[in-house]
């Protein structure tokens, strides 16, 4: 064989698979058709990467197969790969609760990946694309426009179909049926909605507003920020949910969340009768956005003159705000892809498929999808050192 390692996919799991892979003393090769190895790491978190979270556990991940991520993420926590940025001596910052970002350029964890690579000794060869994959005795043939490679073990790390301008392809989800195995729906996931043309149109003032809200969808609720764009709807709040959300539902915004309006109201409704919703509004939201709620629902009178029960519509309107997205923004924008090769199809310990030796699927383009904030990273770290440590 000319390698016992050929790892197809030069991003986060697969740089991280092939330093750990190279150290164990096994002849590693690196394959991505694209220009530059870590493309989605150096475009994320705003060209700051957040690249892990200190609460990474089970709980925020997706998958038809929730116990799958337990086992790799167990064995490999965030404070593992921690180590691993203080030994090159980069700087980070915690942005959110256990949110790291670079405090310089994503570049930097770029940079590590691939000196950990130059350091274990494993090759990564850009701007190579595989062109067909064949079982041959003891391992794989791989046609590449420079040639044909062998190798023992095949390992997949092509992620998503998210941001295609990016390169992403659906080549790993091709390769998973050509063996036989499962590949679960896909779709974008941590994306953001856009909306109908009346709703559009009512909230067009409001682009670059951001506001603190709580989204709710699909049974899950994040408290994060919203912001209004000239397509929709964006921001942390709606980024989470989107991965949620199933299309013809009604996503729910708590514009007030951790508020009782109702009693808030009728409290300043006692005290302040002269008073207006706008003014109580304005205590609590951005400006332009009190304006168009105002006209929108006609709170213009006086708060002596709201009963009960149009406080208490008032409230309904303010913290179940119930929106039917048009759709999302789809994979063009999408940070994540949802669904992909079926877990089951998978050993947990190892990433390996059960049913064809040698073969290893890590990192996006298996069916396990993590919550914004770091999460996604951390995934691509634990899984690419599980396939790693016996590729």
């Amino acid at each position: 064989m000319d390698f016992d390692v050929v790892i197809i996919g030069a991003g986060a799991a697969g740089l991280m698979c092939a330093a750990t892979a190279g150290y164990r003393g096994r002849r590693v090769l690196v394959l991505d058709h694209a220009r530059k190895a870590g493309q989605k790491i150096l475009m994320s978190g705003g060209g700051r990467c957040n690249f892990t979270n200190l609460n990474s556990t089970p709980n925020q991940f997706l998958s038809a197969n929730p116990h799958f991520c337990i086992s790799a993420l167990k064995r490999y926590p965030p404070s593992a790969f921690l180590e691993l940025v203080d030994r090159h001596g980069i700087d980070y910052v915690e942005k959110a609760p256990g949110q790291l970002f670079c405090a310089g350029k994503a570049r930097e964890i770029v940079d590590l990946l691939l000196t950990e690579c130059d350091w274990a000794g494993a090759e990564v060869r850009m701007k190579t694309g595989v062109e067909a994959i064949e079982v041959i005795d003891g391992g794989y043939r791989l046609r590449t426009p420079n040639g044909t490679i062998t190798t023992e073990s095949l390992v997949i790390a092509t992620g998503g179909l998210s941001i295609p301008t990016m390169g992403a392809t659906p080549f790993g989800y091709e390769v998973a049926r050509q063996f036989g195995l499962k590949v679960l729906p896909t779709r974008a996931g941590l994306v953001p909605f856009t909306l109908h043309p009346a709703l559009k149109e009512r909230l067009a003032p409001l682009a670059g507003i951001s506001t603190p809200v709580a989204a709710s969808a699909g049974g899950m609720r994040f408290e994060e920020p919203l912001l209004f764009t000239h397509r929709g709807l964006s921001g942390p709040a709606m980024l989470q949910i989107s991965s949620f959300w199933q299309p013809g539902e009604p996503l729910m915004i708590d514009l007030l969340p951790g508020r009782d309006v109702i009693a808030e109201l009728t409290e300043r409704r006692r005290r302040h009768p002269q008073g207006t919703m706008l003014q109580y509004l304005d205590e609590h939201l951005p400006r332009r956005l009190v304006r168009v709620l105002c006209d929108w629902h006609g709170w213009s009178q006086p708060l002596q003159e709201y009963s009960r029960e149009d406080i208490a519509a008032a409230a309904d309107h303010l913290q179940r705000w119930a929106v039917h997205p048009a759709g999302t923004e789809g994979y063009r924008t999408a940070e994540v892809t949802l669904g992909g090769v079926d877990t089951h199809e998978l050993s947990s310990q190892s990433m390996e498929a059960r049913s064809q030796p040698g073969l290893f699927f890590i990192g996006e383009v298996v069916d396990v999808t993590g919550h914004l904030g770091g999460h996604n990273f951390q995934w691509a770290w634990a899984s690419g050192v599980a396939a790693g440590q016996v590729a």
